[in-house]
Parts: structure tokens; sequence; C-alpha cells
């Protein structure tokens, strides 16, 4: 599709060939630099190339349609020039506005490398195969694309035009430009700054009415059901619960296959009480939607008393664990001392929580008074008997909990052969008060000499933070907007619990990541913008182009957030990605359009007048509309992909860049040549008086 619209601009089969060589040329270049950087190929790094192959062509779109049209102008001269100074000529006149072109385009991505975690890992990969590509392109476009031209292109001579030899398409497309949009943009420049701002402003108010989460929502093909009993069930209770729960589910029409996790790994590093069962669940193609189906398997968990179940999908889950240690998209951790404290606290925001829509499921962690059995020292006579605490303890654990004495061999298989009392001893106080204990001094004296045992209630497990104990509400939340959701419940907390001394609360999960993530990539980006500037001031050498070039960004956030706000309605950390790409090609079209401008002024005796802005957006018209066209398309199959599993991070990408290609473009076409006429003169003059390196 890249080629046909290349083909319909240049209607030249060897131009199309030689900008379409920009493509592998580029990422040939890109995967032997990760080869050497020892860098991986996998689906972010295939997106980043992905949202590239638009912007990769640019650059030899830009240098090949510069020396297409100067060989065309060359050869309907009456003393047509030598053929090779031409095309060095041409590809010159535009080195100087490619580099920083591509300059700004690798720099909008450098905020993405400053994310660290799970949204680091996800889209560092995106912006170092674009940046790699886009300076890649560069060097090809410099290098192998004149010598391409030298070797494929022959223009024939067409006798003076003045359109040297456009197709029709192109012709129709500048007259109908010129007549329409360019005209109402030089007679009436206010009218357009007034339209432009409007819409600027419109953008910017929808914004916050958009949903907020951390990532956009995984269309994953299996779910996710984490089912928790009463603290203390046993494991062969829990089993008999998950058995009903399997037949409960496979009952469902969409279910195919119902798979589960019981029990708790010795090692494993998902530490989960036995009394909790995870149900991963796959589906047979089905007419209902999976929102319907999803909503039947909560309604049947809910079926099984005493339970209490929360669905997911598998990668959302995982991410949620990395994030906070939790299996879910919030955790709300309380911290303090008092275990009943920290329970009655976890137990009213969760109750809080409850009341706002799309938190429902909001859990407490499965604390509760169990029975024990309580070994209690008298500290006094045991230091009379000669007995320390810790040494009695190390006694008891061994005896109650065993150790180990040597190791059985069974094959491959290493056996522990434990040590410990019989069960009839562990389980009755009465018999463990009977049993002898050795005192540092090596006499033999009865437990209950040192010690009471009896049964009693504690809590089922103590979890600790940093040293602190805590206690978590865990929120799997069933609406998107994360941040709205988050932020009601952080007021409704502040308002209505008052928190003793020494206890606060930390929210944390994708909620956390995503406000961090946010202001990493704000705080990077206005670095990035003010070093833009020192170096477009250094390029155009007047404050009112670099003005200019930095107006044109929001103009290109226009498009992409309404795009977002009609698609998605979303707002994630893969959107803020798709504004970064698109503030680069919104730069990089002024700076291309302002230094044409100027370079006609300095080199081909235009003066600052209407004509040479027409003529300058005339012919600079082509190449950003094959651009845009180049990179919208190739970024459709990504926009059109809602609901399929796999490309959730990269469509929200694709949608900023392909709305933000549309507006910078309509926008930018009209905005920048109203801007340099009704402002520009006198800094224009004096550009080309100094000979910044603009005009070169």
């Amino acid at each position: 599709m890249v080629s046909i619209i290349l083909f319909l601009f240049l209607l030249n089969l060897r131009t199309t060939l030689i900008t379409l060589m920009a493509i592998p040329l580029s990422f040939a270049c890109t995967l032997l630099i990760f080869y050497l950087w020892d860098l991986s190929v996998n689906s972010m790094t295939l997106g980043g190339l992905a949202v590239a192959i638009g912007m990769v062509v640019d650059d030899a779109i830009v240098d090949v349609e510069n020396v297409f049209r100067r060989l065309r102008e060359n050869a309907g001269k009456t003393q047509p020039e030598p053929y090779l100074k031409v095309i060095a000529a041409a590809s010159a006149e535009i080195r100087h506005s490619i580099l920083y072109a591509t300059l700004f385009i690798i720099l909008v991505f450098f905020p993405l490398l400053g994310l660290s975690g799970v949204e680091g890992r996800l889209f560092s990969p995106i912006a170092i195969a674009t940046m790699v590509s886009m300076a890649a392109s560069f060097v090809i476009s410099l290098t192998v694309i004149p010598v391409l031209c030298s070797i494929l292109l022959r223009p024939r001579k067409s006798g003076p035009s003045a359109h040297h030899g456009d197709g029709r398409l192109v012709r129709a497309l500048k007259t109908l430009f010129r007549r329409t949009w360019l005209r109402l943009a030089l007679d009436h420049p206010f009218a357009v700054f007034g339209l432009a701002g409007t819409l600027v402003a419109a953008a910017l108010a929808i914004y916050p009415s958009m949903g907020q989460d951390f990532l956009p929502a995984f269309e994953e093909e299996t779910a996710l059901v984490a089912l928790t009993a009463a603290p203390g069930t046993s494991l062969a209770q829990t089993a008999s619960i998950a058995d009903i729960a399997d037949r409960l589910l496979l009952e469902i029409p969409e279910v195919r296959k119902v798979g589960r996790r019981q029990g708790r790994a010795e090692r494993g590093d998902h530490v989960v009480p036995v009394s909790t069962v995870e149900f991963d669940i796959d589906f047979e193609p089905s007419q209902r939607s999976r929102a319907e189906i999803l909503e039947d398997i909560r309604q049947t968990m809910r079926t099984i008393p005493g339970t209490f179940s929360v669905l997911s999908g598998p990668l959302a889950d995982r991410v949620g664990h990395m994030l906070s240690g939790i299996s879910a998209k919030v955790a709300i951790k309380v911290f303090g001392e008092d275990l009943d404290t920290l329970r009655s606290i976890g137990q009213s925001i969760a109750t809080l929580a409850k009341e706002i829509p799309g938190l429902e499921n909001a859990r407490v962690e499965q604390q509760a008074p169990i029975m024990q059995l309580q070994i209690r020292i008298d500290r006094e006579r045991a230091l009379a008997y000669g007995v320390t605490p810790g040494k009695l303890n190390q006694q008891l654990s061994g005896m109650i909990g065993g150790i180990r004495v040597e190791q059985l061999f069974e094959g491959p298989r290493t056996i522990d052969l434990m040590v410990r009392l019989p069960e009839a001893w562990r389980e009755d106080p009465q018999q463990l008060e009977n049993l002898y204990i050795q005192a540092e001094n090596g006499n033999q004296i009865p437990l209950r000499m040192v010690a009471t045992v009896g049964h009693g209630k504690g809590p089922n497990v103590i979890q600790r933070e940093n040293t602190q104990r805590r206690f978590v509400v865990s929120i799997n939340p069933t609406r998107r907007d994360l941040q709205s959701l988050v932020t009601r419940l952080q007021d409704r907390v502040a308002r209505e619990i008052k928190l003793p001394e020494g206890y606060y609360i930390r929210y944390e999960g994708e909620f956390q990541a995503q406000q961090e993530a946010s202001r990493r990539i704000f705080l990077f980006s206005g670095i990035i913008l003010i070093v833009m500037m020192l170096l477009l001031y250094t390029y155009f050498g007047m404050p009112v182009f670099v003005m200019q070039v930095m107006l044109d960004i929001p103009i290109a956030l226009v498009g992409g957030l309404f795009l977002t706000h009609y698609t998605t309605d979303n707002i994630s950390i893969a959107t803020l990605v798709g504004l970064i790409a698109v503030a680069g090609i919104a730069a990089r079209n002024s700076v291309m359009m302002i230094s044409h401008y100027l370079h006609l002024m300095r080199h081909e005796g235009e003066a600052f007048s209407r004509s040479m802005i027409e003529r300058g957006t005339l012919e600079r018209l082509v190449p950003v509309l094959m651009t845009a066209l180049s990179a919208g398309i190739a970024l459709l199959p990504l926009v059109m992909a809602a609901g399929e599993p796999g490309k959730e991070i990269l469509r929200p990408v694709a949608i900023v860049i392909v709305g933000g290609l549309v507006s910078s473009t309509l926008l930018g076409l009209g905005v920048t040549p109203a801007f340099f006429h009704a402002f520009g003169r006198k800094q224009a003059l004096e550009a080309v008086r100094k000979k910044v390196a603009a005009s070169a």
C-alpha cells in the first residue's frame, strides 16, 4: 500500500523503487546495530519498527522528490547543468533540514528511555528501535539514495512548466490546495489561527474526561479466577470446594477447559495460603461477547458459599504481582503495629471501595484469628533454670516441626529424612508440658517448669514489608479509568477514615506505576523540549521560527486526542508514547517547511512575498502528503486491530500517530505558511542576511 501511494504521487517506477529501498536498508542497519549491542528482536522492538516504517521512508521521500524535481527542472532548461552536479546540489539543499528534523524525531523518544520497571521493559524497545532506524534512515538518505538516483533517474526534457512534469494527481492536489486552504490561510491568517486554537482547546478539554490507566486492557484468550476460602481451611476441604467450582465452570457453554493450581509450592515466589485456588479457563468460540461470558463466570463463582473470587487475565494478574507483590491492579497497603487495628482500617477501606462503581471486587487480606497451639515462656523461671528463650524455641521447633538428619537418594530424587515427635505428642498440650528439655548446664527439666502450653487463637499470618507489619486491600477494577476510580477512593478514605498515630496508607500497583511513569515522561519531555528549542535557535537563529515550530506541536496532538477519544476513550502510557511520536513528526514538518522558504530566498532569488510562500508550500506539499499517507497506511493494521490479542500495547500508539498525522498535515499546511507570512518577514530577511544554517 505504501508502494501504491508513492507511485501515485511520483508516477515513476524508478523513484518509487529508490524511495522504498529506504525501508529494508534502514531496518537492516537497525538489526545489525541490535546484533552489535546484543539487543533482542521481540514483539516490542518489531512494534517500534512498525511505528517507524512510515517515518524511515520520509528522509528518502524528501531526498528523492527534491532530486527528481530538480532534475526535471534542469531537463527543461535550454542549457542543462551537469547531471551529477544537479543531484549533488539537490541532495545538499535539504541535508541540514533532514539532519535537524531527524534529530528532533530521535530526541522526542528519549523520555521513554527514562522509564523503569514494567513500563520501561515494554516501551524502551519501541524507542530504541525507532531512534536507531531513524538514524539509519538519515545516513541512507544522504549516501545510498543519491547514488541510486544517479544510476536510475534520467528525466526527459519536458520544457518549461509551472508543474515541472507533475502527474495529474499531484497537479489536481496542488490546484485544489492553492485555491482553497492555502488561499484562506494567506488571506485570513488570524481566522486560521483561531480555528487551530479552538481545536487545540477542544482537544485539551476532552483529555481530562477520558479514562486513565497504566496499560491498555489486555485482550487475553484465557481467564484467571482466584478463589479464596476462609482462613484456616484445610487443603482437603479446599480441594473439595475446587471440585465444585470446576463442575460449575464447565457448565458454562463457552468454557472449553478448566485447569487449576491448588496448595502452595515449598519454595514458590508467589506465596498464597492453602485456602486459595487459581483456575485457568480456556474458551470455545461463541456468539456471545467476552464481557457477557466473563459476567456469567462472576455470577457462577458467587454461588459458592464461604468463598471470595476475583476474575482477571493471566497476564494482567502477573503484571499486578510484579508491580506491588499483590495479584491485583490496585494494592492498598496499611502499615502499623497492632494487627487488630490494621485489620479494622483495611476492612473500612474495603467497605468504602465497594460503594464506588468499578471497585466492587475489593477484598481484604485473608488474615483472621485461627486455633493455635501456643507455648508461653515464663522468662523469670527459665532464667532460674538456666534456659534461654532462644535455645528453648530452637529445641521445640525441632521436636514439633522436625529436624533434617540425613538425605536419601532414590534415582535422581533427593528425599530429606526428618525426625520429630509423633502427632499425638505434637497436638496434645499435656504431653508437651511433660516433655523434657535441656538447660544450658546440661540438666533435663520438664517443659511445664518454664512454660505453659495450651490452645488459643492467633493470626493465621503476619505480613511484613520493610520490617513493618502491613495489611492489604486488593482490587481488580471492573471498569476502565483506574486513575479516577482510585482518586475517588483516596478522597473518601482521607475524609472518612482517621488513622491512629504511627499508621499510614500506601496505594500501589498499576495506579502508582501509572502516576510515576506519567511524571517521568512529562519531566523528561519538558527537558527535551528545552533542548529542542536550543537546537532550533542554533539552526534558525531567530526566536520567532523557534516559537513557530513549538506552536505547531499542539496542532499535531489535536488529531491524536480526538481519535483516541473516539476509539478507546482512554489514556494509557501507550497513548503518551504515541503523543511523543506525533510531536516529533510535527516539529519535523515545520522545520522542513520553514527551511525551504529560507532556501528559496537565499539561493533562488525569491523575495519575501506571497508568491514565494505559495511556491515553497506547494513544493513541500508532495513530500508532506506522501510521508503522512505512508506512515498512516503502515499503521492502519494496528488501528483496526480492536480486540485482537497481542496488539493491545501498540494499537493506542498507532491510533495517536494516525490521528496526529491527519491534524498535523491538514492544519500544519495552513498554519505554518500563514504564521510565516504574518510574522516572519523581518526575521526571514535577517536570517538570509546572516546566512543561518536553515537557509543553506
